[in-house]
């Protein structure tokens, strides 16, 4: 395996790449989101507009297995501001990680925890955040396409110094058992950092 950095701009450079390895890894539980790579692109700009977004990305070979993104929250969409907005809490402040994707062959090595270390890293070249902040979708425990052996990542998260909000927001997307998109329940969770 071979481990990349992009920055802002750069990231332009695999679109294709990370575009593609984000519908392939959320056409599972539990996003079950059937997804273009027109939408990707369209998605992803807002991290190469950013100059202070980064990604870091596994390699095997020449095929990009596994991702993970984050970006100062005053440049993400208006969707993910939002419920900061409403909630009366300074954007300027907070830096936001995005997905964490990694093909099922590569899962179990450690590379969850090297994710949220790159993007903490990142964050800590900066003076001016104070906390950071991602969001998980919200899914029945009781879902039909549930795989019987599917471990939720709450424990893991809070490993990582994560804890749960009272923030929510609500995206909408056509599941694979879908006919038409719904809306789905997205909760957030924060880790302060060190001041």
């Amino acid at each position: 395996m071979e481990f990349r950095k992009y920055f802002g701009g750069e990231i332009k450079e695999v679109l294709n790449e990370l575009g593609n390895l984000r519908i392939h890894v959320f056409l599972d539980f539990p996003y079950l989101y059937e997804g273009s790579l027109e939408y990707e692109k369209e998605y992803l700009q807002t991290y190469i507009d950013s100059q202070e977004s980064m990604l870091f990305s596994v390699w095997d070979g020449n095929k990009m297995v596994g991702a993970t993104t984050c970006i100062p929250l005053k440049d993400e969409t208006i969707e993910i501001k939002e419920p900061f907005e409403k909630a009366g809490i300074s954007i300027e402040e907070i830096f936001y990680f995005g997905e964490s994707i990694l093909l099922k062959p590569f899962r179990g090595k450690g590379l969850g925890h090297r994710f949220f270390q790159e993007r903490e890293n990142h964050v800590a070249t900066f003076d001016h955040y104070k906390s950071m902040y991602f969001c998980g979708v919200e899914r029945a425990k009781n879902h039909p396409l549930k795989p019987e052996d599917y471990q939720p990542l709450d424990k893991f998260w809070n490993t990582r110094g994560f804890a749960p909000t009272a923030l929510v927001s609500y995206f909408e997307w056509k599941d694979i058992d879908e006919e038409t998109p719904s809306k789905k329940k997205m909760n957030y969770w924060k880790k302060d950092l060190p001041q």
